[in-house]
């Protein structure tokens, strides 16, 4: 009966089930699914909260330096921070230290603004993790940063 429809339970995923990368991948869907759907009314998608986040906390950094801190494309950026900029989240002013660039800082209304849309995803990742343990979270967290961590 090759055609017929198996429980996802009876699927044999193979050799995926001990890899840790399907499962960190499956992970990051399933966060970045309900990131989406707790911050729509934000019209924030979790690549412009990173960023966000970055530019809030350091004033005054170049596209360059963000790109690098968030370990993304230098290409990308651009748009995020056009789409920031447009939300009136971020602006642009030309850099004290090197006239080709610009350095970024988080608007008034952004001053205003950012703390309930943190609060809203840390409610989000609350939600995510309800079923891991304090410690285990902090495990978790511990060990991801490590895998993270820039190689010497």
């Amino acid at each position: 009966m090759a055609g017929r429809k198996r429980k996802l339970s009876e699927v044999d995923m193979g050799v995926l089930e001990q890899l840790l990368g399907y499962h960190v991948r499956r992970a990051q869907l399933n966060f970045f699914a309900g990131f989406s759907e707790a911050c729509a009314d934000l019209g924030l998608s979790p690549g412009l909260f990173a960023v966000l986040e970055v530019v809030y906390r350091n004033p005054g950094l170049t596209q360059t330096a963000v790109s690098k801190a968030l370990g993304t494309d230098r290409s990308a950026m651009v748009a995020a921070i056009d789409k920031l900029e447009s939300m009136n989240l971020l602006e642009r002013r030309p850099s004290e230290n090197d006239r080709r660039s610009y350095a970024l800082y988080a608007t008034e209304h952004c001053q205003s603004w950012y703390p309930s849309a943190e609060d809203k995803v840390k409610l989000h990742e609350e939600k995510v993790l309800t079923n891991l343990e304090s410690a285990e979270r902090d495990q978790l967290l511990a060990l991801l940063q490590k895998l993270n961590a820039e190689k010497a």
